[in-house]
């Protein structure tokens, strides 16, 4: 069975910071590059950060770069996103999501997903 696990979503006020994980069971993450999305109320789901599966390579969304850094830890199958800086805009559920791409910012490349975690930022 393949399993995304997220965690880590919060309440926060704005300028505050979360780090948010992404556990992922071996056959998930072995050689996937890694991706975090996000949706907020009303929205479509929105790219907004993915890591190579060596860590080498990284994209963000504009709206979170130098706010958001991800990353991974392979021998613990696990994915990071830590979020600096928060503003009440960044509220959204938060998805991550695994690729056989070698990394790629579009949804549709990714084929595992989460169940989400919650983030909301208050002004």
């Amino acid at each position: 069975q393949v399993q995304l696990v997220e965690s880590g979503g919060g309440l926060v006020q704005a300028g505050g910071s979360l780090r948010l994980s992404c556990a992922a069971s071996g056959r998930t993450f072995s050689g996937r590059a890694m991706g975090w999305f996000r949706q907020a109320p009303g929205k479509e789901r929105e790219f907004v950060a993915a890591i190579s599966w060596t860590g080498g390579n990284t994209y963000y969304a504009d709206s979170v770069k130098g706010r958001f850094t991800i990353s991974r830890d392979n021998a613990r199958n696990t994915v990071y996103l830590q979020m600096n800086s928060l503003k009440p805009e960044d509220t959204a559920v938060y998805y991550c999501a695994a690729s056989t791409a070698l990394i790629t910012i579009f949804g549709y490349e990714y084929d595992y997903w989460g169940q989400g975690t919650q983030v909301t930022v208050s002004s």
